[in-house]
């Protein structure tokens, strides 16, 4: 789903902002299997030596497309991986990884810990870096490491469109009132599916969750660590309970924060962001004073304006509908950028579209240049090869009063997209629900909050319950925004670093006040 594969920690907050008891030893130590076969996971193949003993060459980071590298003490790598996990011996790629070196002595430090922040699709070469100063008590024991799954940005990303293309596409209406609109909105579709083919036939088959853990596991060896220690936001705890699932006896400390329900489906998941963002949507209302319905009625007249004349914008660009929905959207993913959100819908009731339609562009990944990233590409590419549902539009239209009902403003757009995101996608999905049930793994710390739209919490405690009594550890924040860690919690910092650093996990059931 488009909204549930933004970025967590800091997605809109690096957009915006700049305008118990005792788990086990972690991963200190070096890998037994570093130089030899691998053990396989269910359904794979045991790796050969010449994949599991391979040496990373650490050094200088190369610039990314905005043609800016990360300085300091950061170091890149890139490690060999099997395309396909069936035929280890085969096609291979190349998986980027970035590394800034614990600070502590060797007598202190567990070992690499891994990061993913979301999407799918998401950078970690570029997200480690912007968010590391959250992370420096982490350093202190730990190496931080994170990396481009396969089919994201430098470790071979999946581009299916063009720029100009992409900026036409914007022009096609998301939530179809006519014959005609849905016409268009399904050709729109399924021509990206076509552009993702022409250009990545052999990968597409390639980009599911499930391979992209057992990269992590290779990883791991790699990195000479005996078991994995994981930082997975948003879609990043998808992964980390898709790893936890296929490789329970290596889980060391793992961090599920902001957490995805792993017995949603495509539908499911829509049902839960248009509950979570109208909760959302509605504090934010209550923040400025005004009735949450009555504010939710003024939101939602104003989309339907939009969607008969669109505003003014940036040079000759148009605010539609659509994009005012995600500009909307990509505010209430942290509380610090409520007030963005008050100037923005005030200029676009005073006529300009500009503030809101930048405020998509972000979300989007458009610079002022008019150039796209590519992490819409790989969110599709990923998450259409995991889901195996394809919902119809004509399923869209028989559900549209119950979204509605959930989310005046957000449903319609997150009922309609179930019906576009996969649709005539090129390869099937794989599964209907990820598999995280763990048993026998050490515990995992779930981190949930009360008012996360994207995942709202309600998916924390049902990934707690999915990996198995005794391994999730649950921890509650009533908050606001998307994901707890790092978001002015101390109660919950604290109980996040003495899991990771001291192996003290809390009690199961743990809250702490917003």
């Amino acid at each position: 789903m488009r909204l549930l594969r933004a970025l967590a920690a800091g997605a809109a907050a690096l957009l915006i902002a700049g305008c118990g008891g005792s788990g086990d030893d972690g991963g200190d130590g070096p890998s037994p299997d570093a130089k030899g076969p691998s053990e396989s996971a269910p359904g794979g193949q045991a790796l050969p030596a010449s994949l599991t003993g391979q040496k990373l060459d650490w050094g200088r980071c190369a610039a990314d497309e905005s043609g800016r590298a990360p300085g300091g003490d950061w170091e890149c790598a890139r490690l060999r991986v099997p395309r396909d996990y069936a035929e280890p011996e085969g096609a291979q790629l190349r998986i980027a990884l970035i590394r800034a070196r614990s600070t502590s002595g060797a007598k202190q430090r567990v070992g690499s810990l891994l990061f993913n922040f979301g999407g799918p699709g998401g950078s970690g070469l570029k997200m480690l870096p912007a968010l590391s100063g959250e992370y420096e008590r982490l350093r202190g024991r730990y190496d931080l490491v994170s990396f481009d799954p396969r089919g994201v940005a430098a470790s071979e990303g999946v581009r299916c469109r063009g720029d100009r293309a992409l900026q036409a596409a914007e022009s096609v209406d998301a939530t179809p009132d006519t014959a005609a609109e849905e016409r268009a909105f399904l050709r729109d579709a399924a021509d990206f599916g076509k552009g993702c083919a022409r250009e990545d036939s052999a990968l597409l088959p390639h980009l599911s969750t499930a391979e992209t853990a057992r990269d992590l596991d290779l990883m791991r060896q790699v990195l000479g660590d005996r078991k994995l220690s994981y930082f997975g936001i948003s879609y990043g705890t998808e992964l980390g309970g898709t790893y936890a699932h296929l490789f329970p006896q290596r889980v060391g400390r793992l961090v599920l924060d902001a957490v995805v329900d792993p017995t949603a489906d495509s539908v499911g998941h829509a049902r839960n962001q248009a509950r979570g963002f109208q909760r959302a949507l509605e504090d934010y209302l209550r923040s400025t004073g005004e009735d949450p319905k009555k504010g939710t009625a003024r939101i939602a007249g104003l989309l339907s304006r939009l969607d008969q004349k669109p505003l003014r914008g940036d040079g000759d660009r148009k605010l539609n509908q659509t994009l005012a929905t995600t500009g909307i959207a990509v505010t209430l993913y942290s509380k610090s950028n409520w007030p963005v959100l008050t100037e923005a819908l005030q200029a676009a009731g005073d006529g300009d579209g500009g503030p809101l339609l930048r405020l998509a562009d972000n979300y989007n990944g458009r610079d002022e240049s008019g150039r796209y990233d590519t992490q819409s590409h790989s969110q599709r590419a990923i998450s259409c090869r995991d889901a195996k549902d394809r919902p119809t539009a004509a399923e869209a239209k028989r559900r549209g009063a119950e979204f509605r009902r959930l989310s005046p403003v957000f449903g319609d757009f997150l009922n309609w997209d179930t019906a576009g995101w996969c649709h005539e996608w090129p390869v099937p999905g794989t599964r209907a629900t990820p598999e995280v049930a763990a048993p026998g793994a050490a515990p995992v710390l779930v981190v949930g909050n009360t008012g996360d739209p994207a995942t709202p919490y309600e998916g924390a405690r049902k990934m707690a319950d999915e990996l198995g009594e005794g391994v999730g550890v649950l921890l509650t924040w009533k908050g606001q925004g998307h994901g707890a860690y790092g978001s002015g919690s101390t109660c919950v910092d604290g109980a996040v670093d003495g899991y990771l650093l001291r192996g003290e996990a809390p009690k199961d059931g743990k809250v702490c006040a917003g």
